[in-house]
């Protein structure tokens, strides 16, 4: 490896251009590299630029881990703040995050319109975002360009310069005048070329090697004078002691990169600043010198190599993550809510994979196509599904179309029960109609939605009418219960019988109460059963009795099917006493050697008799029915055979 000993560079680094795009930063430097190597391309860098140092003090921020609105802040932030010379690499690092970023979010965006029903030619989307970036990106363009424009000018006024101090102490050795003057010409020369300024870097290590060149032969040709050498030699070493010393003190900073930083610092000025020393420290001072760069050197190594540790693990979760998208993609949902529910699962892996950090440098391309991949896999089965969907959509639509057609056209219609049950009936079909394009969602269910509330405003408006009226039928049927609660029963049976019929037929002819008072029914029923108990009448004679009221609504009714209905009502209930008596017995037999005292036989029995005794009344509604229904038969026949007769009369 060639390495610089008291001013001699043995090899030129650094020749990349003034504007090349492919700069390489000192943590791109392969970690084999010589700590030297590193140093003196850095200060081929600095030679150039001389803020260059100021960028190491920009720190690297995780760019992945923001979205595009934080890029975006950024961004600005170090156009304004930091010099234009100095961001470069942060200034790509950001731009590089960001339109990978802005390409992910593109495609999600054009997904959600294929979703939503549009075609994908169509797809148009204009980013605040991107815009935003464009413009500051733009701006860091106009600053870069612009600086460096007048820093190639300068570079080349400096260099032309330095060549010219060059030439001086060249000829130092060949002037015939005092050797203190001589050696006054060429300290000014040392001078002049220390604030000489910048140079172009891919001439920096030529210039200073003849620079060095020229100043040995001029300590060789001081030889005349060895005092002013060896003055200058002693100056030399007790000033690398000094930087040696502060080397080696920077073993203990914790700040690997501000170690490295001064330690640049170090070595420019050894190089820069200062001449050699005599013959017999030469070696000594370099090497003590070398070895505490060395330490440096292997400090900054192993810290990388942490870092790369770090990134091999970040490595490890995006490749899971890739992967879990990928099973995703096999197993590509086929309805609706399976695929959001799919989009929901991809996208938090897409955040954990942008929040996961970095990943090593050269895995870190590959990673990410591997990621965007398996994400475009995934939006190309979801845009599928949704295009082959589109047309399912549009039935869809149509049949909620037809929908609310019907609601507007009976939104205004008279309350009735078969306009309320279609209304649920539509209501109901609704809501198992699928997905419709999202432009048209919100806004035929808003209008639906609307059909329906102005009809069951009227339901409403309806029901608190009927509410009155059941109130109203509430309060006459209590008069009617107080009326019978306050009858006090005479010697004449008939008289208090017609009484009790008439109150009957008054409270049949009264309407519905309210459903919360709708046991004052049950209290009427007792009232009477408590009556026809003290007028000695038995259950069954009650019952028909007030069966009997019921008996003359059904005579006067116009409906040809109120009797027969009432018929096979009656039928059903016989039918059903007879079914569960039956089961009873049979149940009772089981206790055959129980005793007549046991409490669950009592029970049984108990039912029994209850079951006879309602198929009994049961039977004799049913002939009172019958009877009912042979008395208007025969009195229709009379009708038909009097008009028959006053016809043939007529005739």
């Amino acid at each position: 490896m060639l390495e610089e000993k008291d001013g001699n560079l043995q090899d030129p680094v650094g020749k990349e251009g003034l504007n090349s795009e492919n700069e390489t930063t000192q943590e791109e430097q392969t970690s084999q590299e010589d700590p030297q190597s590193e140093i003196d391309h850095s200060n081929a860098e600095d030679a150039e630029d001389v803020d260059n140092a100021s960028r190491h003090s920009i720190p690297d921020m995780d760019y992945e881990a923001m979205n595009m609105e934080n890029l975006v802040g950024e961004l600005q932030r170090l156009v304004k703040n930091e010099k234009v010379q100095a961001i470069k690499k942060n200034v790509d690092a950001i731009k590089a995050a960001f339109n990978l970023k802005f390409q992910d979010f593109l495609e999600q965006k054009k997904a959600e319109f294929i979703e939503g029903g549009g075609n994908e030619i169509d797809f148009r989307y204009n980013s605040v975002s991107k815009r935003q970036f464009n413009e500051v990106y733009g701006e860091y363009r106009e600053k870069k360009d612009a600086y460096y424009k007048t820093l190639e000018s300068n570079l080349q006024n400096n260099l032309k310069k330095r060549l010219e101090l060059i030439e001086r102490l060249k000829g130092l050795v060949n002037i015939e005048e005092d050797i203190n003057d001589t050696y006054k010409n060429f300290k000014e020369i040392q001078k002049e070329w220390k604030n000489a300024g910048a140079i172009p870097r891919t001439h920096y290590n030529d210039a200073w090697k003849t620079y060095h060149h020229h100043m040995e032969i001029f300590y060789d040709f001081l030889n005349l004078n060895r005092e002013l050498r060896d003055l200058d030699f002693k100056h030399n070493l007790e000033e690398k002691l000094k930087i040696i010393q502060k080397a080696e003190a920077l073993h203990t900073e914790t700040d690997i990169h501000k170690a490295f930083q001064e330690l640049q610092t170090l070595h420019k000025i050894w190089k820069e600043d200062l001449g050699p020393v005599d013959k017999e420290n030469r070696e000594a001072v370099w090497d003590r010198f070398s070895a505490a760069t060395k330490i440096i050197h292997e400090k900054r190594q192993e810290y990388f190599k942490s870092l790369e540790k770090g990134f091999e693990g970040n490595l490890e979760k995006k490749l899971e993550i890739i992967a879990k998208i990928n099973a995703v993609c096999e197993g590509i949902a086929t309805t609706h809510k399976g695929i959001q529910n799919q989009m929901k699962t991809v996208e938090t892996l897409r955040n954990t994979f942008f929040e996961t950090g970095k990943v090593p440098q050269k895995q870190n391309e590959k990673t990410w196509k591997a990621f965007k991949a398996a994400t475009k896999v995934f939006n190309q089965h979801k845009n599928s599904f949704y295009k082959h969907l589109k047309n399912e959509q549009q039935e869809n639509l149509d049949a909620k179309k037809a929908l609310l057609d019907t609601a507007n056209e009976l939104k205004d219609s008279e309350v009735t029960d078969e306009t309320t049950q279609t209304f649920k009936r539509i209501q109901n079909e609704w809501k198992t109609i699928g997905h419709v394009p999202r432009k048209y969602s919100d806004k035929i269910w808003k209008s639906f939605k609307a059909a329906c509330n102005t009809y069951f405003t009227s339901v409403n408006k309806s029901k608190n009418a009927n509410n009155a009226v059941e109130e109203e039928n509430l309060t006459a049927k209590e008069k009617v219960l107080a009326d019978l609660k306050a009858y006090d029963l005479g010697a004449d049976k008939e008289k208090d019988l017609a009484f009790i019929k008439e109150q009957i037929a008054v409270w049949k002819n009264i309407g519905r109460v309210p459903f919360k008072s709708k046991n004052i029914n049950n209290t009427f029923n007792k009232v009477l059963d408590a009556l026809f108990l003290k007028l000695d009448i038995d259950k069954q004679a009650g019952e028909l009795l007030k069966y009997g009221d019921k008996l003359n609504q059904l005579a006067s009714s116009d409906n040809d099917y109120a009797l027969a209905n009432e018929k096979a009502f009656i039928r059903k209930k016989i039918e059903e006493s007879k079914n569960e008596m039956r089961q009873l017995e049979n149940n009772l037999e089981f206790f055959s050697n129980a005793s007549e005292d046991n409490p669950v036989v009592k029970e049984v029995v108990q039912k029994i008799n209850k079951h006879k005794s309602d198929i009994d009344t049961w039977k004799e509604k049913l002939k009172k029915v019958n009877i009912l229904t042979h008395k208007i038969n025969k009195e229709e026949e009379e009708a038909s055979s009097k008009e028959v007769a006053e016809e043939d009369s007529a005739d």
